[in-house]
């Protein structure tokens, strides 16, 4: 399913690895050479002090990691890409085909990545996505360059291997077998559209479109149908969108309705009509509206379906000849709305099962039949399990044709637990709870939270975090305002002068964990990446004694400093979120008042593991160090002030040389990150390590 409420990456969002079975596929990768600053002498001329106490630990466990990454190396993902007449799928060395026929054929290579990154190792470069033009003539991809924001599209003739390269694409579609739109990003802005025409005497670009608002971010997609190409331009808080349709794509782009201060709309093709799911239901939630293609704009909007109290609207895609949408319950689950769009009145819903976290969509081949729903549920310890839904009964089935769902019978054991933490305020804050023995005072937790820019806390299958379920650890998901958990209205809440209720959502939480007799503070972690951070750091600065440690990936920690400096790559836009402090004298006052780094005072703060990179141009390395200094003086301070001998806390800065905002993308410097968060858990929390794997007989 399409990310609905930010079309895209927010600006200090990590992008997490969810695909981890791609890292398989590179054989040969350049190993980070990894820098970490002790609390005692954070300075970047004594590369590797702190570490060194945890190198043991980590070499324990990367190997723990490389048999639990094995284990998992066949989970179903969404890759592969059905055409017409073959399927595509990934290799080390680059992309390759196969006919849908079983036949004793070799699979075919029709792209090469050596023949593209001349001078460069293969490893260097991730295939990211691919398109194939309607009849399958044409291939298009996008490849990522490693530790970078680099992108480059590569456009093959199918059977002739003809190649041609595009620099800096972000999103992209055919329109037809010959024209192919796509969006420029330069910087962290994508705000251009361009139509690239493939004639028989070479290519033609022409500009289609470009934004002139320079906090609005630009994508192109196709309908599910394919009938309708859709440029979508949303800021934080607005959105805007334009169709072109496909059997004439040289026509100027349709507007669909005018971007108005907090309207969100998402737009799907069905017959000559619009469904549109936009937040004009109750309470500026979204509901499902409908308007012809002819009158597109909102006076002609018409409610097709508008959910229950207590129910949120995640997701929408138009099946064949029903709208279905992802939806999240009061008690947190997940449901699936079906709506019959030529009967709305006969919606019904079916509910996932109570483990399913996320929900993952799969992208119909040209030849699929467009009637059947396939997509993926998993949760952060249970792998994806493909599903199809047939809309017209209402059948759910799982697992594939050939096989009963993957690793379902390992599921026994794993328990989640839907939960809720009064507020300050009163509200009430989802928690979600996994663990596979019973939790004590005792059990090791580990306490994941974010809550920005309207994104849901990840919860997508991990590896790492079965591996700390099957060693006794406990889960906790703190779906603190902020985030999208709960509507857009949970977001709202916790917008530029109401962030402090976030803090207050995370500190209530750990408090009802506790109160409810799991774990305690001396075995608790807590964890975030990006502006997930900014709660966390926050949390530490009046209330350091709720966590033993804590791991902050990509840290976002300076805010006031960020949205003071407008020449950074993000504050513009990012001001929405956060809040102007140039301007608004009161804004200024509420980032003050909670951001981490400038509440910092002379106390007892829980270990630290902070890692940044050095080419992160999301949350720079700069104000990272900055934390850690500060920290480092006030630890010091705190210790001189104490009479008693009270050591201070081990606050570790891993720097990542070369890396941007999303860390190291080899297999063996993804390893060797993972494993030392985990030797930094198990020794900050003087845990037992589990014993090495059995090494399999050959």
């Amino acid at each position: 399913m399409t990310v609905l409420f930010v079309l895209r990456l927010p600006a200090r969002f990590v992008e997490f690895r969810s695909h981890f079975k791609k890292v398989f596929l590179v054989h040969c990768v350049r190993k980070r050479v990894q820098c970490c600053f002790y609390t005692k002498d954070i300075n970047v001329d004594h590369p590797g002090r702190g570490l060194e106490r945890y190198k043991e630990l980590q070499s324990h466990f990367k190997r723990h990691l490389k048999a639990t990454y094995s284990r998992f190396a066949n989970v179903p993902d969404h890759s592969a890409v059905f055409g017409r007449h073959h399927i595509y799928f990934l290799e080390a060395d680059g992309i390759y085909r196969t006919e849908k026929k079983p036949r004793k054929t070799e699979p075919e290579q029709v792209l090469n990545l050596g023949c593209i990154t001349a001078g460069e190792e293969i490893g260097e470069w991730t295939v990211q996505r691919i398109r194939l033009s309607p009849q399958e003539k044409h291939l298009a991809a996008t490849l990522k360059k490693h530790a970078t924001e680099k992108t480059r599209c590569v456009i093959v003739t199918l059977g002739q291997r003809d190649i041609l390269t595009l620099d800096d694409v972000f999103s992209f579609e055919w329109a037809t077998d010959e024209v192919l739109f796509y969006t420029l990003q330069e910087g962290l802005k994508c705000q251009k559209v361009y139509r690239l025409d493939l004639t028989k005497n070479g290519s033609m670009i022409t500009s289609v479109y470009q934004e002139l608002q320079p906090d609005v971010f630009v994508e192109v997609s196709l309908s599910r149908d394919r009938q309708v190409l859709i440029i979508t331009c949303s800021s934080r808080s607005s959105s805007e969108v334009m169709l072109v349709d496909v059997t004439n794509p040289h026509l100027e782009p349709t507007l669909v309705q005018a971007r108005q201060p907090e309207l969100l709309y998402h737009v799907e093709h069905w017959r000559q009509n619009l469904i549109i799911l936009a937040n004009t239901g109750p309470g500026q939630e979204y509901q499902v509206v409908k308007a012809p293609l002819s009158k597109p704009s909102m006076v002609s909007w018409d409610t097709v379906f508008t959910p229950r109290s207590g129910t949120v609207l995640k997701d929408m895609d138009v099946v064949g000849e029903h709208c279905i949408l992802l939806a999240s319950m009061a008690n947190n689950e997940l449901e699936l709305i079906v709506v019959p769009l030529s009967r709305p009145m006969e919606a019904y819903s079916l509910q996932l099962p109570f483990w399913a976290c996320v929900v993952e969509s799969k992208r119909p081949g040209l030849a699929d039949q467009l009637d059947t729903f396939k997509f993926l549920i998993s949760s952060p310890v249970r792998p994806p399990v493909l599903y199809r839904l047939y809309a017209e009964d209402g059948h759910l089935s799982s697992g594939t044709e050939d096989r009963p769902s993957c690793f379902q019978k390992q599921q026994r054991n794993y328990i989640t637990k839907r939960l809720t933490a009064c507020s300050k305020d009163g509200t009430f804050v989802p928690v979600t709870l996994l663990h596979s023995v019973e939790c004590k005072r005792d059990t090791p937790l580990l306490v994941h939270v974010y809550g920005a820019y309207g994104q849901d806390v990840n919860m997508q299958f991990c590896p790492v975090k079965r591996f700390l379920l099957d060693q006794g650890w406990a889960l906790a998901y703190c779906h603190i305002r902020g985030g999208g958990e709960c509507g857009l209205a949970w977001q709202r809440q916790a917008r530029v002068e109401g962030k402090h209720r976030g803090v207050e959502d995370l500190r209530a939480c750990l408090s009802y964990l506790f109160s409810s007799g799991v774990s305690s503070p001396l075995r608790t972690v807590l964890t975030a990446c990006s502006a997930g951070a900014v709660p966390v750091g926050a949390l530490c600065n009046v209330r350091p004694d709720m966590m033993r440690a804590v791991i902050l990936q990509s840290p976002f920690l300076d805010v006031l400093g960020t949205m003071e400096d407008p020449k950074l790559p993000l504050t513009v836009e990012d001001r929405e979120e956060w809040g102007n402090p140039v301007e608004n004298p009161e804004h200024m006052h509420t980032i003050a008042s909670y951001c981490p780094v400038h509440n910092i005072t002379p106390q007892r703060y829980p270990s630290m593991l902070l890692t940044a990179s050095t080419d992160d141009d999301r949350t720079p390395l700069a104000g990272v160090l900055k934390y850690a200094k500060k920290l480092k003086e006030a630890a010091q301070t705190h210790s001189n002030m104490v009479s008693k001998s009270d050591a201070e806390p081990n606050i570790v800065v891993n720097i990542q040389p070369g890396a941007n905002h999303t860390g190291p993308d080899g297999w063996e410097s993804m390893l060797e990150e993972e494993a030392l968060r985990l030797a930094f858990l198990y020794n900050e929390l003087d845990l037992d390590p589990p014993r090495h794997p059995r090494r399999r007989k050959i």
